[in-house]
């Protein structure tokens, strides 16, 4: 038998994120700290559920803790109340959170279904997702050196990725998922880390070696990201005065909040749909020319309205700017420095604020945080599990001598929920004190926190290997990401069907922009006289115009 308590491992993260932050008012003021002794945890089952050797449900409820007493805070003070509201936070459903995509259906079908792309609007512009080649050009690989890896991105464009490694952009002769794989890592096999590693910044893509925890933390950027907190939230200007929460008997803490999501793929459009979730009006803004992931606009569009804009046109600036008049978040998940160099970066909003009398909250959202030599370079979740030595660990936790990517984008929800937090810690500040702030996280932040959060006990990763089977254990270096997830999900449903039929586990409702039903993950928090709930059913990027007037919506709420 295992003796071990989810909740109680929970609290315990919990109390060792408080103790990070113990002197760090801008990033956990006194008074949310002491909300947090409000929240209760529970769980139905009190194991962990993902075959992942991390504390992965206990570590991001215990930031949903943080996250629901900021906003049980800002609700007060929009009621004008100290009410010291309950907050429950339910491990069910903060693992469904965790990989919210894979249980998210549109039209009955999920994001691993083959037939589901005929309701998805095409947004993988540049076939990098679809065309299965293509695809792999982001996959982990074996290099030169034995026993050596590197993980190749070709992020939403594969043709310059697979083409510095010398190889061609489309091979439609390539047919099995074999045949692609021994193709590109044959390709791979010829350089080493460092020939990569120069290749990859000569043609910045998203691309690193796979660092095993130790050797990381032994690396320049690794003695400085260590030494940084999860998230941080600083003071851009001090001028402009305390701005009250909009009023209203609308009992969510966010309604009147106007958020502008500038954002591609999970992590970033996780931040704001968790506002959205506490009743923030969100309009996520996309460029036509930019590809996106289609499916992952399912779970992750929940609650906003979503428009094309060019901001590399007048015109296309010109709406900005009017959409920036009054609006009280920015959330920006592009590579670091992209809105700076268009005009809109936090420095150039931070004066548009002091003109306009209110403050503004800006929040970024990266893969390497915000200081090191690495802070420059793109990322995305399988990046920085790769370098930070979580896919050492998983490979591990599968009994091999190799890495494997974790199944599901784990780290990138974690780090939306530590993006969501310094959105309402920056807001909360603006209530309060004034002034416009900046709120950071990153996915390699969120990586750090789970080893310091520690692996699970040797006793509870034998019976989660035991409950995954040989199907899984056979997995290795070069399957894909879906192939690993969807091996771990098909055994998640068979040795736990009662958490995938959970009676609110999910939202039902018709959404007009698909003309079909779907299904996405609900909230997490539950805040004693407090609503939390979408209102209004996802679509695709683009379905909306540019305007904070949302009019009239078809979409229903189905009921669970």
């Amino acid at each position: 038998m295992v003796f071990y308590k989810s909740t109680e491992e929970s609290k315990n993260i919990l109390q060792i994120l408080l103790k990070l932050f113990s002197e760090n008012d801008n990033e956990l003021p006194q008074s949310v700290r002491h909300r947090t002794e409000n929240v209760t945890f529970d769980a139905k089952r009190n194991l962990p559920y993902f075959p992942i050797p991390f504390k992965e449900t206990e570590t991001t409820a215990a930031l949903k803790a943080i996250e629901a007493s900021v906003a049980a805070e800002l609700g007060d003070l929009k009621a004008g109340e100290d009410s010291q509201r309950a907050i429950k936070i339910d491990l069910e459903k903060t693992t469904a959170f965790l990989f919210q995509a894979y249980l998210a259906t549109v039209g009955g079908k999920s994001k691993l279904d083959p037939d589901v792309k005929r309701l998805l609007k095409d947004t993988d512009l540049l076939k990098a997702q679809s065309d299965p080649y293509r695809r792999m050009s982001a996959n982990l690989y074996e290099t030169k050196n034995q026993g050596e890896y590197y993980h190749i991105h070709g992020s939403l464009e594969a043709s310059t990725t697979l083409g510095m490694i010398g190889l061609e952009p489309f091979r439609p002769d390539l047919e099995t998922h074999e045949e692609i794989v021994s193709t590109i890592e044959d390709a791979v096999r010829k350089l080493t880390i460092d020939e990569l590693e120069e290749m990859n910044a000569a043609n910045k893509q998203a691309g690193v070696p796979v660092m095993k925890h130790e050797d990381f933390l032994k690396t320049p950027h690794g003695r400085v990201a260590t030494k940084a907190l999860p998230w941080s939230v600083h003071s851009l200007e001090e001028q402009t005065p305390p701005f009250p929460l909009p009023s209203s008997d609308d009992k969510r803490p966010l309604s009147g909040i106007k958020v502008l999501e500038l954002c591609r793929i999970i992590a970033g459009p996780t931040i704001t749909r968790i506002l959205g979730e506490y009743g923030a009006t969100v309009l996520k803004i996309t460029s036509p020319h930019l590809s996106d992931v289609p499916f992952f606009q399912v779970d992750g569009n929940m609650g906003k309205h979503a428009a094309d804009l060019d901001l590399k046109t007048p015109e296309g600036k010109a709406k900005f700017e009017e959409l920036l008049a009054d609006v009280d978040i920015v959330v920006d998940g592009y590579r670091p420095g992209a809105f700076d160099r268009l005009g809109y970066g936090p420095k150039q909003l931070c004066e548009m604020a002091k003109r306009r009398g209110k403050g503004i909250v800006y929040v970024n959202e990266n893969c390497f945080g915000y200081e090191g030599e690495w802070a420059h370079r793109p990322g995305w979740q399988q990046i920085a599990d790769c370098v930070s030595g979580v896919a050492w660990e998983q490979g591990k936790f599968m009994g091999l001598s190799e890495p494997v990517v974790p199944p599901f984008p784990i780290s990138d929800y974690g780090t939306g929920c530590m993006g969501a937090i310094t959105a309402l810690l920056g807001l909360l500040h603006r209530t309060k004190r004034g002034g416009s702030w900046h709120g950071k996280a990153s996915l390699l932040q969120y990586d750090l926190l789970l080893f310091k959060a520690g692996l699970h006990t040797e006793q509870v990763q034998e019976q989660l290997r035991q409950l995954m089977g040989p199907e899984f254990l056979a997995l290795r270096h070069d399957n894909s990401v879906d192939q690993i997830s969807g091996t771990a999900l098909r055994q998640m449903r068979r040795q736990f069907p009662a958490f995938f039929t959970r009676p609110k586990l999910l939202d039902h409702w018709y959404a007009d922009k698909y003309n079909a039903n779907i299904e996405v993950v609900n909230p997490v928090a539950e805040i004693q006289g407090l609503e939390i709930e979408f209102q209004r059913a996802s679509r695709p990027n683009g379905s909306d115009l540019p305007t904070w007037d949302f009019g009239s919506e078809a979409d229903v709420r189905k009921g669970s």
